[in-house]
């Protein structure tokens, strides 16, 4: 059992910054690829970035290539860096733990309760 706990998110203005936290309580969360998928109000949700468990291998919704960064560090703890941010990218984002890295939330199966994130413009 994995258990993850978001934190960070917060109110923003277009163009401002924030970093979302994800800590794992996994014993080997180097064993685990990591995950940020967000959803917005009446929308599905959607994959956003991941990074692999092995050599941390980073993945990224085209609509926020550039602007996001996803890392992960030896404390448990994965991170998401959010730049440029737009209204559009207001939603609650979750953190998620899976075996093998993927751009699907099949690929996880371990979820944080979420965090929200709004852009105001």
């Amino acid at each position: 059992q994995v258990r993850l706990v978001e934190s960070g998110g917060g109110l923003v203005q277009a163009g401002g910054s924030l970093r979302l936290s994800c800590a794992a309580s996994a014993r080997t969360f180097s064993n685990y690829a990591m995950g940020w998928f967000r959803q917005a109000p009446g929308k599905e949700r959607e994959f956003v970035a991941a990074i692999s468990r092995s050599f941390g291998v980073t993945y990224y919704a085209d609509s926020v290539k550039g602007r996001f960064t996803i890392s992960r560090d030896n404390a448990k703890t994965v991170y998401l860096r959010m730049s440029s941010l737009e209204p559009d990218d207001t939603a609650v984002y979750y953190c998620a733990a899976g075996t093998a890295v993927g751009n699907t939330s099949r690929n996880y199966y371990y979820w944080g309760q979420g965090t929200q994130v709004t852009v105001s413009s």
